[in-house]
């Protein structure tokens, strides 16, 4: 979600804005997809011809839209995100246990499901539509995608599975996976990562039950939008939506990066929530934006079955907070099968203090 989520909320501003952002310690403070660019000749060959793609198993007829490249189809399936001891699992694996061991259910489970192993061949309709993307907006576009043909597609977030989940029963859960956005390779950009998506339904009981003197108070009114709620959401349901999301990121990130973090919080734009927040961290000094995120808009919530809840939702970039947290310098790193790189995280736990050398 945090990239693509970026890509969204840059694409209603000027190149001019953004050339204001600056680097910290390498790492850009707007996140990947912020403008677009050329993409590397190696990435970029045409595939050879064939009428049908190959992958995971399943055939999919080409057409006008296919550009997936062989260099592309040859890191599907890694999940390096799932690879014991890899520094993309250990990041997984904390934010995991974070919220296995936080957020429990009334029966002393986990609330949330964890989902890592999702297929990343989504349809055109669930990585855009069912997020509410406009037909004509940027993020679609050939150049920034890679299609296997008109109605699928490498999922260019993790935020495509958000609707099907939804739409399945879950009221809280964790999507994790690989990414695709076509983009130029350096230190801190790379055509294939990973991300996390973080998705919390609340009833009105739910929301409200701690509340003093709640019983009166709802989710739903018939009102207007302002920067502040939808149209359809009451000021008192948004409130305690936005705080609790809040709270769930602040303690995450603390977590994560010590006791005693500065957290700020950045309005922002994204065509699935509103209102919608970028969480920056002050990190040894610099300040780092690690995550967008928001209270989800109840079109989508309504369309996936869930009409009688509402939500928030957050997503953040494996590769940024393994590079901020262990000091990676290149992105292009995660990708080594160099035992001086990876036998650096490996520990007896997943805490352990790591610094890459």
């Amino acid at each position: 979600m945090a990239m693509l989520w970026k890509f969204m909320r840059v694409a209603k501003y000027s190149k001019t804005a953004l050339s204001q952002k600056v680097k910290v310690r390498g790492i850009p403070t707007h996140s990947r997809h912020s403008s677009s660019k050329s993409v590397p000749s190696d990435f970029a060959a045409s595939t050879p011809y064939s009428n049908t793609v190959e992958l995971l198993g399943k055939s999919y007829p080409q057409d006008d839209y296919s550009n997936v490249t062989e260099k592309i189809l040859s890191k599907v399936g890694k999940n390096l995100h799932n690879r014991k001891h890899h520094p993309l699992w250990l990041i997984k694996e904390q934010v995991k246990e974070h919220f296995y061991k936080h957020y429990l259910g009334r029966l002393g489970t986990p609330l949330f499901s964890v989902y890592d192993g999702l297929s990343p061949v989504v349809t055109v309709q669930q990585n855009f539509d069912s997020l509410l993307i406009p037909q004509n907006h940027a993020s679609r576009r050939k150049e920034d995608n890679y299609y296997l043909n008109r109605d699928h597609m490498l999922r260019a977030h993790t935020s495509a599975h958000q609707w099907d989940l939804i739409r399945s029963g879950l009221d809280a859960f964790l999507a994790v996976g690989d990414v695709y956005r076509r983009d130029t390779i350096d230190n801190t950009h790379y055509p294939v990562f990973h991300q996390m998506e973080g998705v919390r339904l609340f009833s009105c009981h739910e929301l409200f039950s701690s509340i003093k003197d709640g019983e009166g108070l709802q989710l739903f009114e018939q009102g207007h939008r302002t920067a502040h709620k939808q149209e359809c959401h009451t000021m008192e349901a948004v409130r305690l939506v936005e705080f609790n999301l809040k709270q769930v990121l602040t303690r995450l990130m603390t977590h994560i990066f010590g006791d005693g973090l500065q957290v700020r919080w950045v309005d922002c734009y994204f065509p699935f929530t509103h209102p919608s927040f970028e969480m920056e961290i002050n990190f040894q000094g610099e300040w780092m934006e690690v995550l967008g995120c928001g209270v989800m808009e109840q079109q989508l919530v309504n369309s996936a079955g869930a009409q009688d809840k509402i939500g928030w939702a957050f997503g953040l970039g494996l590769e940024r907070l393994a590079m901020i947290l262990y000091d990676i310098p290149d992105i292009r790193l995660f990708w080594s099968e160099d035992e001086r790189f990876l036998k650096q995280f490996i520990g007896p736990h997943i805490w352990q203090k790591i610094k890459f050398q």
